[in-house]
């Protein structure tokens, strides 16, 4: 599948730049835009012969939930830019009306091609007898069970809400399934329209079952089929579907608020009532109806309304990748241990022994290693404290659980919980009231910056003295999206870095003193930046014997882009692995014809951050929480962490190698903005994430021949 081509704003040719002009437009490729290029690249995913049928359906269904997320996060942003008249440009000459135009063309298009491959995949799914069926094709018998069904489990929780003048146009809740009904009294010759909202959730799932088969009917067919259990005796001149995507951008100011909990709470309630950005129809809904729907809604209608080609919402067909066919799924993934922690002796001397530990999920265990680390500091008699930040975690709690658990054992636990997480802050404000609930000291970061680093700081009474213990991550604390997320993690007794931690959270708590002292880590917004471009600037002066490798979700930094510019105009070889978003274009001469840059799209995301630096051969490898983002650079707290053990650092080195070299599953981005695959679509090799999970599983089984060995050697000696 073809990555669409971002074309430079102004039309003019990419000639190489003088050392100083860095900041023309056309140099720069626009965030919205590479967002979609990679949502097209998991697009590709679905679309991909080689991937087993539910995993391809998978892929379809998460990039219908991509482009939810992208509504309402950045086309509402941007529609509130238009609406207070912000005419500002872009780093590549963009306004936001010209942003909203080219994100809409280029939707429209992938929409139609998510339609094509559902319909591809739903008839190469009847092979295997999994079907999706429109009610009109059910037999007598299937039509009387899921009636029967429907009136018992589900009818009961439906409300038709008429449309008149004595019935105001109803409220609309975000991303709900609704049907729009017209009908008309046979005695009078009266007219009616009524909205009805398709009650998803708390357990009625959108695909209905039929008896024991892998046949399912959607449960609005259902509803536009029994309309004479809502409306008896009225006739029913049509029915139509619709869907809403609201604006999630409600944010208030912080510097304002006097409670910061109450504020988050009274966000939640106005992205409830946002402004709605988005209204999909089904294709053919009548014109008049259309009108009204975008009129009451307050959308334009030829920019704003979506006509839909069959179903809406396909991130709903999860609930079909959840049918049971080995078949048609990968294999399943069984991450290894650490191959220090298959041992049962308490964590803390494992780690105080190896000095650190170097994770990298989901190849590796994160049950196994972090929860691990979070239970045994809930219950060793010899940990005094324990603080963490808490950005997501899951909902069975597993997390909160553990915490919950040290305070009860007596131990003191301070929990730094970002309520602005977007999408989890209502669960994010159940999980701190719950803290609280156990004498845990919950607080909610530094006024103005979200927090987003993953640490955790566990003091231990030791033979020795207190000692500090620490994981340092670039994943969120859940233990779900760690079987899906490649994220990296160290566990470590090193004290300079429990001391940095140590002043970390002790800003945190307070929101006191910014420019602390740290030894090792680099924090956000106060270091890191200035950190990364000191390096990028170190390498430069090294001309061509400098090398920069940066692995990151997004490179959407301006001074950092200039800065690897200026760097690949001195000679510098820099290869980047980004996965979605990047500014910058590479392969121009004279300006990045020596930066390469590659997106991998695979089983799992990509999500981990790595910053290496040749440094003269006194190389430096880093982990990290940020992305190369202002937002994450300037306004978000976050930590890049040294990774200096050398075994830890061979891990690293064989991860960039395998993600730089490995072509199946591999996008190269081309400077002008367009991706290709780099391998043919009959590659069959393995890709990069099927080589780490046999890495992981490899040093797992010489660590247990190695002990083997050590255990025959001892008996040797004692016979």
């Amino acid at each position: 599948m073809d990555v669409p081509t971002q074309t430079a704003p102004t039309g003019a040719q990419l000639a190489p730049p003088a050392v100083a002009d860095l900041s023309r437009p056309e140099l720069y490729l626009n965030r919205e835009l590479t967002w979609l290029a990679f949502n097209w690249r998991v697009l590709a995913e679905a679309a991909d012969r080689r991937n087993p049928l539910l995993e391809r359906l998978k892929f379809l269904a998460i990039t219908a939930s991509n482009l939810d997320e992208f509504f309402m996060k950045r086309i509402g942003g941007l529609k509130q830019q238009v609406v207070a008249g912000m005419q500002e440009l872009t780093p590549d000459g963009r306004t936001p009306r010209q942003q909203i135009a080219e994100c809409y063309a280029e939707i429209r298009r992938m929409e139609q091609r998510q339609r094509e491959l559902l319909a591809e995949l739903l008839e190469a799914l009847k092979e295997y007898d999994i079907r999706l069926v429109r009610y009109e094709e059910l037999s007598d018998t299937q039509r009387a069970e899921v009636r029967n069904h429907y009136v018992k489990n589900i009818f009961p929780l439906v409300t038709p809400l008429a449309m008149d003048p004595a019935h105001p146009f109803p409220f609309v809740s975000n991303l709900s399934h609704n049907v729009l009904v017209s009908l008309r009294d046979p005695q009078t010759a009266d007219g009616l329209i009524a909205r009805i909202k398709v009650p998803l959730g708390a357990g009625i799932p959108r695909f209905m079952r039929i008896g024991a088969t892998t046949h399912f009917v959607a449960l609005e067919d259902i509803i536009a089929h029994n309309l004479d259990l809502l409306f008896p005796n009225m006739t029913v001149e049509a029915c139509e579907f619709f869907r809403v995507t609201r604006n999630a951008n409600t944010e208030r100011d912080e510097e304002e608020a006097d409670d910061l909990l109450e504020m988050i709470e009274s966000e939640l309630r106005d992205r409830r009532f946002a402004p709605i950005v988005r209204l999909e129809v089904g294709r053919g809904m009548d014109a008049a109806h259309r009108g009204m729907l975008a009129f009451e809604l307050g959308l334009n209608e030829r920019e704003d309304v979506f006509e839909v080609d069959g179903m809406l919402a396909l991130r709903d067909l999860m609930e079909l990748v959840a049918i049971e066919n080995p078949a048609l799924h990968d294999p399943a993934h069984r991450p290894a241990d650490h191959p220090a922690l298959r041992s049962s002796r308490n964590i803390f001397h494992i780690i105080r022994d190896a000095g650190s530990l170097f994770l990298f999920h989901p190849y590796q265990s994160f049950s196994t290693s972090v929860a691990r680390f979070l239970r045994e500091a809930s219950e060793d008699p010899k940990v005094r404290a324990i603080k963490m930040t808490l950005y997501r975690t899951s909902a069975d709690e597993e997390i909160i659980h553990y915490l919950c658990d040290a305070a009860r054992n007596g131990k003191q636990v301070a929990v730094v919980v970002e309520l602005k997480a977007r999408f989890d802050e209502a669960a994010n404000i159940r999980f701190a009231t719950k803290l609280e609930e156990f004498g845990i000291h919950v607080t909610y970061g530094v006024i103005g910056l979200k927090t987003h680093t993953k640490v955790i700081l566990v003091v231990r009474q030791d033979y020795n003295g207190l000692r500090r213990y620490s994981h340092i991550g670039t994943g969120n604390y859940h233990p779900g999206t760690a079987r899906l997320y490649a994220d990296f993690g160290l566990l470590t007794s090193d004290d300079a870095i429990g001391q940095d931690l140590t002043e970390l959270f002790n800003y945190l708590t307070t929101g006191y003193k910014l420019e602390r002292s740290y030894r090792k880590l680099l924090p956000a917004p106060v270091a890191l930046k200035k950190a990364l471009l000191a390096r990028i600037e170190r390498e430069m002066k090294l001309g061509p014997a400098g090398l920069i490798q940066l692995k990151m979700n997004a490179l959407e930094d301006v001074q950092i882009t200039r800065a690897l510019y200026r760097a690949s105009q001195a000679g510098v070889k820099i290869q980047l692995i980004v996965r979605d978003t990047c500014r910058l274009r590479p392969g121009i001469a004279g300006l990045s014809e020596n930066i390469r840059v590659i997106s991998v799209v695979g089983r799992f995301l990509e999500h981990g951050r790595i910053y290496y630096f040749r440094n003269g051969g006194a190389e430096e490898y880093f982990i990290a929480s940020a992305d190369c983002m202002k937002r994450n650079l300037e306004s978000r707290v976050e930590v890049m962490a040294p990774i200096e053990d050398a075994g830890q650092r061979k891990d690293l080195r064989m991860i960039l190698d395998t993600q730089l070299n490995t072509k199946r599953g591999a996008w190269e981005l081309h400077a002008d903005g367009s991706y290709t695959p780099l391998a043919a679509a009959d590659d069959t090799s393995p890709g990069a994430q099927e080589l780490l999970t046999v890495y992981a599983e490899r040093k797992l089984s010489a660590s247990e021949r190695q002990r083997r060995r050590k255990i025959a050697r001892r008996r040797t000696v004692t016979q």
